[in-house]
């Protein structure tokens, strides 16, 4: 039993190592290229509101300040009823680089969101559009300069990172970790090729390729997905760069309660069912052996304390400890690139966060209902 526990145990750290060693190693170890002589294309900022304007008073003069050469931002509300429109029509005038589009119509076949940004597409007067929310803030004036500098007439769309803003409390904590471990994952496969997702916060990309895919149109009843799924769909081995530039780092403000951030995962996990076969299998796979390490490792170290047996305590140590140690080393690395978004200190109780989270989560995607189709 000890043989078989330890062999399945060794099985499935194996694959974990593959993920660190093969992929997670690329972010790791990638020089940050700027390529700020390149030039600078126009660009369309485009953030989607619904009743944030206590946000739009504090994000919308840092973007209107940013250090380009050529932008516009268009704010595009969504029928917001809390003086979101009073607050536009009497401040629009003070800033230079805003436009204002109202939205007062809803439809059936498509989500308010997906709809909001065809409208901002349609009415870009750039041929890059940049994506971000209401309640995020630009780390920089330079947000927009860092993330076209990785645009050229190869890639065609880049994926930023967009950490939430620290504060007290184990729930701000998991989510600055979950962020974290999200964001090693798919900057780390896009520089593998591998492209899947980005986050809708920070994204850009030129709207010939939002048009040549008709847009969201695939999944445009869906709620979610204008980032995820509509990358999916357009991205391809070549076209897709990141910036982890600290410059094009944009924070946002993150749930403050639990039921709040579970309704935020529900509604992203539920999203994920429309990835690529390849996407869910090799993100499947690497929950998977996460959750079997722990188990089996727990498993095995229940029958060594029982039996007393010494030697496989020995074993167990060292299988284990090849795991947490490669882990740690390269987690530190893109840690100190993504602005020390966690603790270094608490990367263990990270993953065993994620053993618990992985199985909670597995119950909903087994049993997960139709995904919703408004914004709350």
């Amino acid at each position: 039993m000890t043989d078989s526990l330890l062999y399945a145990l060794g099985a499935f750290v194996l694959i974990q190592l593959f993920y660190y060693l093969f992929v997670f190693t690329r972010l790791a170890f990638y020089g940050r290229s700027t390529n700020y002589g390149n030039e600078a294309p126009g660009v369309t900022v485009l953030v989607c509101a619904w009743n944030e304007k206590e946000n739009l008073t504090e994000l919308l003069p840092l973007l209107d300040a940013q250090e380009y050469p050529e932008f516009e931002v268009i704010l595009l509300d969504d029928r917001s009823d809390d003086g979101s429109e009073d607050f536009m029509r009497e401040n629009i005038h003070s800033w230079k680089n805003i436009r204002y589009i109202r939205i007062n119509d809803e439809f059936a076949h498509v989500t308010p969101k997906k709809y909001a940004l065809t409208v901002g597409m349609k009415q870009a007067k750039f041929p890059v559009a940049l994506m971000t929310d209401a309640d995020c803030r630009p780390n920089s004036l330079h947000w927009i300069t860092a993330m076209t500098s990785q645009i050229n007439e190869e890639k065609n769309i880049v994926i930023g990172f967009s950490p939430y803003e620290k504060e007290s409390g184990l729930l701000n904590w998991f989510i600055r970790c979950e962020t974290f471990y999200a964001a090693v994952q798919y900057l780390s496969f896009s520089l593998s090729g591998l492209t899947y997702m980005g986050v809708g916060r920070n994204i850009m990309y030129k709207t010939q390729v939002f048009f040549a895919n008709k847009g969201f149109y695939r999944h445009r009843h869906i709620m979610g997905g204008d980032d995820d799924i509509f990358l999916n769909e357009v991205s391809t081995s070549s076209n897709t760069a990141i910036s982890i530039e600290p410059e094009s780092f944009v924070y946002s403000k993150p749930k403050s309660t639990w039921s709040g951030w579970l309704r935020q995962k529900r509604r992203h996990l539920a999203v994920s069912q429309f990835y690529r076969k390849r996407n869910k299998v090799m993100l499947g796979i690497l929950s998977a052996s996460h959750v079997a390490v722990w188990l089996l490792g727990l498993l095995t170290l229940t029958y060594a304390l029982v039996s007393k047996d010494i030697l496989l305590l020995q074993e167990l140590g060292i299988v284990v400890g090849v795991r947490w140690i490669i882990q740690w080393v390269l987690f530190f690395i893109i840690n100190r690139k993504l602005d020390n978004t966690v603790e270094w200190f608490s990367f263990l109780l990270m993953d065993f966060a994620f053993f618990i989270y992985y199985v909670f989560f597995g119950f909903f995607v087994m049993t997960r209902r139709k995904p919703r189709t408004s914004w709350n």
